[in-house]
């Protein structure tokens, strides 16, 4: 039996996801230990989002020159 691999969800799906979990959390209806668990998936769940955009940054913070290569964008200041 093949194992069943899982679909990368979209910033906005983890975000989302995220949203929940909080309302979930400040509601106040949940018992500690569903606390505990929504809470540590919270964390991976921002941990994945942080790291998308830093990753989006990296590649939004890059230069095509004429040339046709590609560099850092960096801003000098005089």
């Amino acid at each position: 039996m093949a194992k069943e691999e899982k679909k990368e969800l979209t910033f906005e799906e983890n975000l989302n996801n995220l949203e929940t979990i909080v309302k979930e959390l400040e509601s106040g209806e949940v018992n500690l230990d569903d606390a505990i668990n929504k809470f540590t998936e919270a964390m991976k769940i921002a941990k994945v989002c942080d790291d998308k955009l830093k990753n989006a940054e990296e590649n939004i913070n890059k230069i095509l020159n004429k040339d046709g290569t590609i560099t850092d964008f960096e801003v000098t200041e005089e």
